[in-house]
């Protein structure tokens, strides 16, 4: 499916993707011989040159570690590292910066909540409600979990086009529901979910929402008090930044109530050995010296992706969408699996009786970046009888020219096979 998108407003953007990919150093650079047409945003971002100028402006004059330090080098780099959490607590809307965790990314924020809520408040014959098309890093925390607790782990359906079936979602919910936690944007088909009524729904029956945001946080914009869900995850290697740094957004009482994911300095208010007292949120979850620098960073890449605006982002990525979608589908032997109406700018394909790894090598020798395999989602494989895909994943520094390249070696590759 095919998204319309308002191209009078489009042009109004007066978006210069040329002056964007100057922005970008990598994508000068070429690969065996062709230049890099680099389509596996989805898996990681490029990094702006703001970004890369920023983490090594704080190895060269601001090195130190945060919190507690009275000597200058100290102060500066909590000053730095703290605003960046001003950064993020603004770029999602949240209500202060409180609710903003610093982890190392999707994962781990997923699994602190797994860890501290399940021990907090999943017992045994408990339900916890996931998606079909759930990435592993929301599947197997929630499994090991319900199988500590004996808990139950239901999964909602989603149809032919990879969209989440509403009406079934609500049907799995019963009064021993305890989570929802759901995938914001697929990594895999591309696929939005509709986050604003799936968290009405669940706070209907008193039930929270966790939602694993790192597919969607680059590109739609993200508002916590229109979302309204309990937790938000997200990478910053997703979204322009450093890799090895993540945030997990949660509101404020649930966090409150929940225990320590991890113990260590920074952690505590005070130690002894009868007994220990934890710090104030955000600290209570940021155990041991942090990720200082990718802290830093991931808030550079956030005012820099603020600059040029989500919004617009959206609109252009959109317009690379149904160009790609226009363009391969008129490839006979291609087949784009998930066709939401709604979809980030992503697309998944597979190619008849060729093979996703053999495609992903022959675009290689062209220049061009794909990503093949089943993407962490082995059960939606499953779903679509298949055992792999390539995904072409489209960023903002993405042209049509690109599209058009890709295009024709993904013509190369049936004539190869041929």
């Amino acid at each position: 499916m095919e998204r319309d998108t308002n191209l009078a407003e489009v042009a109004k953007l007066n978006f210069d993707v040329e002056n964007i990919r100057k922005d970008f150093p990598i994508l000068n650079r070429s690969i065996k011989g062709k230049p890099l047409v680099y389509l596996d945003n989805a898996a990681t971002t490029q990094k702006p040159k703001s970004v890369i100028e920023r983490t090594s402006t704080y190895y060269l004059n601001e090195n130190s570690n945060i919190h507690r330090g009275v000597h200058t080098l100290s102060q500066l780099a909590t000053e730095y590292y703290e605003n960046s959490r001003s950064i993020i607590k603004k770029f999602l809307n949240a209500s202060s910066n409180e609710e903003i965790i610093f982890t190392r990314g999707t994962t781990e924020s997923i699994n602190l909540i797994a860890n501290t809520f399940g021990r907090k408040f999943i017992k045994e014959g408990d339900e916890i409600i996931i998606s079909h098309m759930e990435h592993h890093s929301n599947i197997v925390p929630w499994q090991i979990l319900c199988e500590e607790r004996g808990a139950i782990l239901k999964v909602a359906p989603i149809n032919e086009h990879g969209e989440l079936l509403i009406d079934e979602f609500e049907r799995l919910i019963t009064s021993k529901t305890k989570l929802v936690s759901l995938i914001h944007a697929s990594n895999t088909l591309g696929t939005i979910n509709l986050i604003k009524k799936i968290t009405e729904i669940s706070h209907s029956h008193g039930i929270p929402v966790l939602v694993d945001g790192a597919q969607a946080v680059s590109h739609i914009p993200i508002d916590m008090q229109d979302l309204d869900c309990d937790f938000y995850a997200f990478s910053g290697h997703k979204v322009y930044g450093p890799t090895g740094i993540g945030v997990l957004f949660g509101k404020k009482n649930l966090l409150d109530e929940l225990p320590p994911y991890q113990g260590g300095g920074d952690m505590i208010r005070s130690v002894t050995f009868e007994k220990t007292t934890y710090n104030d949120l955000p600290f209570k979850f940021e155990a041991g010296t942090p990720n200082i620098v990718g802290a830093i960073g991931l808030g550079e890449a956030l005012s820099y992706v603020s600059k040029v605006g989500v919004e617009t982002i959206a609109l252009y990525e959109q317009e690379l969408l149904n160009y790609a979608t226009k363009v391969l589908s008129e490839i006979n032997e291609l087949k784009i699996i998930g066709t939401a109406l709604e979809k980030t700018s992503i697309i998944s394909f597979v190619l008849k009786d060729i093979h996703p790894h053999d495609v992903g090598t022959i675009l290689d020798n062209e220049g061009i970046a794909v990503r093949t395999g089943h993407h962490c989602t082995q059960p939606l494989m499953k779903r679509f009888n298949i055992p792999a895909t390539t995904r072409a994943s489209f960023a903002f520094y993405n042209t049509k020219k690109e599209i058009d390249m890709l295009s024709e070696a993904i013509k190369k590759v049936i004539k190869v096979f041929s």
